[in-house]
């Protein structure tokens, strides 16, 4: 009886540099969008200026919007590249198309009008919070409704996108969900320490607000949720009560508002954000956020696998 062929085990391809989830590939792997994001965001606002010189600046409404899209464009551009050799969707980086502005976007906008009304209604019932006169009206008060819901709207998608797209993607699949959250919560954090009337306090803030919206895509398996409250949340401090917006004030808002009372508890120039009213209303949706969305395996499996079939 003749001998049976030896049996050599076939070893499974080595991970390309795109497919490969230990931290150094995936830090490189960061790094290059990054880069991408900056070369896309320049290269589309030089185009911008190109046709219309100073159209960034000053900031009027219309540059305002132009500069939100084009660095929403810049994030999207660079994360469509990294897609190709990674054989993903554009979409599996948190924004799937199928779920825009769907069931989840609306959630979050209700967590976000919550959010802002509780911790003003409060500071009004303490006299620390006056809506005063309304400052706009009929067709002037209209446009400025449309022009903050439609800003606000791509001010959600870009930050949601920049902070806690392909950045947290990557970052988990080489450190884990929640390192890669704090990860970016304190770069989103960072980023607001240049604003105008912003405090430690208001960027801490920041950083819990981020966490929240970490837990919003771990327990959805999108950024849906986040991009609706986030929304929803500056356009109840901007124009609904107009109140600071992480320390910046801006034209437009629908009354005469004040704000005023111990920094600590009205939130001081950084606005309502950084009052300990906003972090007792962020830790309390923590809580009913875990009640209402249970952790689900599919939604693990959307954030965590490196790579998606074909």
């Amino acid at each position: 009886m003749p001998d049976s062929p030896l049996t050599v085990p076939i070893e499974p391809p080595a991970p390309s540099f795109f497919r490969n989830s230990d931290l150094p590939f995936v830090l490189l792997r960061l790094l290059l969008y990054l880069v991408l994001v900056e070369a896309f965001t320049y290269g589309f606002f030089w185009i911008s200026n190109f046709f219309r010189p100073g159209s960034t600046t000053p900031l009027t409404t219309t540059n305002l919007m132009t500069s939100e899209c084009l660095r929403l464009a810049g994030v999207f551009a660079a994360a469509w590249v990294m897609s190709r050799p990674e054989k993903r969707s554009l979409g599996g980086y948190g924004l799937p198309l199928r779920a825009a502005l769907g069931k989840r976007f609306w959630q979050g906008a209700a967590f976000g009008i919550f959010e802002i009304s509780a911790v003003l209604a409060t500071l009004a019932a303490l006299g620390y919070y006056h809506f005063g006169s309304v400052e706009i009206h009929g067709a002037t008060l209209f446009r400025w409704l449309a022009f903050w819901l439609a800003f606000f709207l791509v001010v959600g998608l870009f930050e949601e996108f920049a902070f806690r797209g392909y950045a947290q993607f990557a970052l988990t699949q080489g450190a884990g969900f929640w390192w890669a959250s704090i990860a970016t919560s304190l770069t989103f954090g960072a980023v607001h320490i240049t604003n105008p009337g912003e405090t430690w306090v208001g960027i801490t803030g920041v950083v819990l607000t981020g966490l929240f919206w970490c837990f919003t895509l771990r327990r959805t398996g999108s950024l849906w949720f986040a991009v609706g409250m986030h929304a929803a949340f500056d356009f109840g401090e901007t124009f609904l009560y107009s109140v600071p917006d992480s320390g910046m004030t801006f034209p437009g808002h629908l009354s005469s508002a004040t704000l005023a009372g111990p920094a600590w508890l009205a939130g001081g120039t950084a606005g309502p954000e950084a009052s300990i009213l906003d972090f007792a209303v962020l830790l309390l949706f923590f809580y009913v956020f875990h009640l209402l969305f249970p952790l689900r395996s599919e939604n693990l499996a959307a954030l965590e696998e490196p790579v998606s079939n074909g």
